[in-house]
C-alpha cells in the first residue's frame, strides 16, 4: 500500500491552474491579451469594483499561513506548510467551487504578516487564515479586517467553532437540555477555544469554564486578543483546580487541547447524559469508548475514524462560497450562527447519538451553508 509520502511525490502539488480563456490563435490572443485586454484594465482603472466582474477575483480565496501552528504538527515553517495549504485549496474547490491560492509567509511579526496580506488583498476576494499561533492569530485577524474591504476568516478560529456549535446544538437535542442552562467545560484557550466559547456565548451559553495548560482560567486573569474579551464572561462559581473540578457537575466537556488529559473518573462526576467532544487529534483527550464507559451519552472527536467527526470542512467552503454570491465584504458573526444552524438542519430526522453532524464529505452542506451566509449577509 502506498505512503501518503509517495502519493505527493507523485502528484507534485495538488493544485493547478486551468484555463478560461482561448488563447491558442493570433485573434484569442488579441482579446485575452494585448491589445484586447487594455480594455478591462482601463474599465477597472475607473471602477475597481470592476475587478471583480472583469477578472477571477470574484472567486478567488488567498489561503495564507506563517507555518507557526500546522496540524498537530506546531511551528514548521511556512515552506513545510504548504502540502496542508495545498490541501485546504483543493477542499475549497472539491466543496464549495471556490478557487484558493496558497501563500505561505515568511515571518512572524504580526505587522509584516499584516502589511503582505493588505497589499496583496487587491488580487483576491477573501482571505482564509490557516494554522497561526495564538495570540498573534487574533491580532492578525482584528488588523486585516480593519485594513481589507474583503472578508476576512481565520478558519482555526471560527470554523472549528461553527462545526462544533452544530453539533453541541443537535447532541442537546437527544439529550433533553437547553444550551441556556448547560454548564460547558472547554479544555485549551487557543485560537480555536477562545472562539468556541464565544460562539457558544453569542448562541446562548451562560455558563462557560475554560481551562488552559495551568488549570482553570479566573475571570480576573488578563489575557491578550479574543480569550481577554471572553475570560471576565467564564466561570460564574469562581472554581479552582484543574479537570476534575471543572468537570464536576457539567454537561458538556469541549477539548480543544492535549491528548489523553480526561479520565473516566472525570466524566462519571458530569452530569447524567453528558456530552463529551474530545477534539485534539491525533489522539483525544479521551477515548470514546472510555468516554462512554464513564457515562457519556455522546462522543464527538476530530478523527474520521470515529462517530460524529466535527471537522472545518463543513464549514469554511460553504461559508466563502456565500460570501463570494452575496459580494460580502466581511464574515460576520451573524453569519458564523447562521452556518452553525445550517450545518445542524442538515441531519435533520436522522439524528442520533452517533449522527449529531453530516459527514464532512457531504456535498450537500457547502450549498445549505452558502445559502444560509449569503442570506444573513444579505440582511443587512
Amino acid at each position: 500500500m502506498k505512503t501518503a509520502l509517495q502519493y505527493h511525490k507523485e502528484w507534485q502539488g495538488k493544485i493547478e491552474t486551468k484555463l478560461r480563456a482561448d488563447v491558442s490563435t493570433k485573434e484569442a490572443l488579441a482579446l485575452a491579451y494585448t491589445p484586447g485586454v487594455a480594455e478591462a484594465c482601463l474599465a477597472i482603472e475607473k471602477d475597481v469594483e470592476q475587478s471583480y466582474k472583469l477578472t477571477r477575483r470574484w472567486n478567488t480565496v488567498a489561503v495564507i499561513s506563517d507555518g507557526t501552528a500546522v496540524l498537530g504538527l506546531g511551528d514548521i515553517g511556512p515552506e513545510a506548510s504548504m502540502p496542508v495549504m495545498e490541501g485546504k485549496a483543493a477542499l475549497f474547490k472539491a466543496y464549495g467551487d471556490v478557487d484558493a491560492v496558497p501563500l505561505c509567509i515568511r515571518s512572524k511579526d504580526v505587522d509584516e504578516i499584516v502589511n503582505t496580506i493588505a497589499l496583496i488583498a487587491g488580487s483576491f476576494g477573501g482571505v482564509n487564515l490557516e494554522d497561526i499561533a495564538a495570540p498573534r492569530c487574533f491580532e492578525i485577524e482584528k488588523k486585516l479586517k480593519e485594513r481589507c474591504d474583503i472578508p476576512i476568516f481565520h478558519d482555526d478560529q471560527h470554523g472549528t467553532a461553527i462545526v462544533t456549535l452544530a453539533g453541541i446544538l443537535n447532541a442537546l437535542i437527544l439529550v433533553g437540555k437547553e444550551l441556556d442552562k448547560v454548564k460547558i467545560v472547554i479544555s485549551g484557550a487557543g485560537a480555536s477555544g477562545a472562539a468556541t466559547a464565544e460562539l457558544l456565548f453569542n448562541a446562548g451559553a451562560t455558563d462557560i469554564t475554560m481551562l488552559n495548560r495551568s488549570g482553570i482560567i479566573q475571570n480576573t486573569e488578563k489575557f491578550e486578543g479574543l480569550l481577554g474579551e471572553i475570560a471576565p464572561k467564564t466561570n460564574k462559581e469562581n472554581r479552582t483546580g484543574k479537570y476534575a473540578e471543572a468537570l464536576e457537575n457539567a454537561d458538556i466537556f469541549i477539548g480543544l487541547s492535549a491528548p489523553n488529559i480526561i479520565t473516566k473518573e472525570m466524566i462519571e462526576s458530569m452530569n447524567k447524559d453528558a456530552i463529551v467532544f474530545a477534539m485534539a487529534n491525533p489522539t483525544p483527550e479521551i477515548m470514546p469508548d472510555i468516554a462512554r464507559e464513564g457515562g457519556a451519552r455522546i462522543v464527538a472527536t476530530g478523527r474520521s475514524d470515529f462517530p460524529n467527526q466535527i471537522n472545518n470542512l463543513l464549514a469554511f467552503p460553504g461559508i466563502f462560497r456565500g460570501a463570494f454570491d452575496a459580494g460580502a465584504k466581511d464574515i460576520t458573526k451573524p453569519m458564523h450562527l447562521a452556518a452553525a444552524y445550517a450545518i445542524a438542519a442538515l441531519v435533520g430526522t436522522d439524528l442520533e447519538e452517533n449522527h449529531i453532524i453530516p459527514d464532512a464529505t457531504d456535498k450537500r452542506v457547502g450549498k445549505a451553508v452558502a445559502e444560509a451566509v449569503a442570506k444573513e449577509w444579505n440582511k443587512k
